[in-house]
This record gives C-alpha cells, sequence and structure tokens, in this order.
C-alpha cells in the first residue's frame, strides 16, 4: 500500500474535510481511499433522514438528487485530501457540471449507500470525477461529475 492511500476515515476526519453539515451531510465514513486517484464511502440511509416524510409519505425513496450530492461530498472529500488541504471560510466547493445521470433502482431506508468516486482529469481548477452508488453491490445509480473550488468574494 502506497503512502497516498488511506484505509479509512471516521466521522472526525470527514468532518475536518468536508464542509457540510447536518441535515445536509452525506458521508458516514471513507472505507478507502487513494490521493489522486479514487475514494470509496459510505452513506448509511436511515428513516430519520429529513426528506423522507416528504418523499414519500407512504412509500419512502431517497431523492435521486441526493444520491448524487452524495457521490459529489465523497468527490470533494478526495479532492480536499489530494490537494493537501482543507475547506475554509473563504471559498466553497461547487458543482459544475452533471453528466449522464442514472438512477436504476430505489434507494429505502435500511439501505447501506456505497460511493465509488475516481477523478477522470483536473484541467484549470476544473475536476472531473465519475461516480457509481451501490446497495448490496448492485448499482442503484451513476453520473459523471464537475467541480470547482472558487474563492468566496
Amino acid at each position: 500500500m502506497s503512502e497516498q492511500a488511506v484505509t479509512s476515515m471516521d466521522i472526525h476526519e470527514i468532518l475536518d474535510h468536508l464542509p457540510h453539515r447536518y441535515p445536509f451531510m452525506l458521508v458516514d465514513r471513507v472505507v478507502s481511499l487513494e490521493v489522486g486517484k479514487e475514494i470509496v464511502a459510505i452513506k448509511n440511509v436511515s428513516m430519520n433522514e429529513p426528506f423522507f416524510p416528504g418523499h414519500f409519505p407512504y412509500h419512502p425513496v431517497m431523492p435521486g438528487v441526493l444520491i448524487v450530492e452524495a457521490m459529489a461530498q465523497a468527490a470533494a472529500i478526495l479532492s480536499f485530501k489530494t490537494m493537501n488541504t482543507k475547506p475554509s471560510d473563504d471559498s466553497v466547493y461547487y458543482f459544475a457540471g452533471i453528466d449522464s445521470a442514472r438512477f436504476k433502482k430505489p434507494v429505502s431506508p435500511g439501505d447501506q449507500l456505497v460511493l465509488k468516486v475516481k477523478i477522470d482529469r483536473i484541467l484549470r481548477g476544473i475536476w472531473k470525477y465519475s461516480g457509481q452508488a451501490l446497495v448490496d453491490d448492485v448499482v442503484v445509480a451513476e453520473a459523471e461529475m464537475m467541480c470547482i473550488l472558487k474563492a468566496i468574494e
């Protein structure tokens, strides 16, 4: 294993590398991370999520846009570790684009989302990733994402 590989990150280290907080923090654990390459993270989906009462009361389903957001948050952790920095109050890590998003199966309370994100390229400060979300080794969603770190003016 190279010096660049991180075997795992607990919630405390995730909080250091991700600016999101409740109710919008969607990464519970990092299983593995290879700086400059890829991350595997976990989101435990609970009935206590704030979106379930409205989506849908009779059949709770995690919104697809939040599954993509969870992949993007994993990508942000990977990016901050790759840049060897942490989020700060003078910048924000924004979505710049989402392509080829596909939702293949509903995600319900009790599911554990495994978020797999790879860096495809970094060009002029724009990071491009490919991501998958899996439940029980079955792909439930996938997307190509672009993000950028911007200074707050």
